[in-house]
């Protein structure tokens, strides 16, 4: 890994991903952002043997979804993400959704999760092992621009 961003997931828009309004209904770009969530998962060591294993895994705390250029039928996503901040609970990661025939920035998905004790159902302290992964990437994306939509905060202008 380097400091450059993650690539954590690419597809395509469906058929039946499409709403009333002609181009992808919300809920399948949040879909979208769960895989690019469990590769993310995936590559940080929260793999499907870790979390039976060690009996956790992640709860989202909370998510923000920015929608900033359609995408319609057929079109190919790349997400690319950034972990933005960590503790040893809590992991806050940052995805970009990037139309790849335009490039354009098509939205983009902030994420707050929890490591969880599945047998307590609790919040817990990552084990050592995983946390050393997270600190060394944190190391790395900690050098790149914080994303322009993160931290926002919803809300009409007085």
């Amino acid at each position: 890994m380097n400091e450059s961003l993650l690539q954590t997931h690419e597809g395509v828009v469906r058929p039946e991903w499409i709403d009333y309004n002609g181009h992808m209904n919300l809920s399948y770009y949040v879909l979208l952002f769960d895989y690019a969530t469990d590769a993310f998962l995936d590559r940080i060591g929260m793999t499907e043997s870790f979390r039976a294993d060690r009996q956790a895994s992640t709860y989202a705390a909370e998510i923000h979804v920015t929608y900033l250029h359609e995408l319609r039928e057929g079109d190919r996503v790349r997400i690319d993400t950034q972990l933005l901040d960590y503790d040893a609970r809590r992991v806050h990661y940052f995805h970009r959704m990037v139309d790849l025939a335009t490039g354009k920035l098509a939205a983009t998905n902030e994420l707050l999760s929890l490591y969880m004790d599945m047998t307590r159902r609790k919040v817990a302290a990552m084990p050592d092992p995983l946390l050393a992964t997270v600190r060394e990437l944190h190391a790395r994306h900690s050098k790149l621009p914080r994303p322009a939509q993160s931290g926002h905060v919803i809300g009409l202008k007085s």
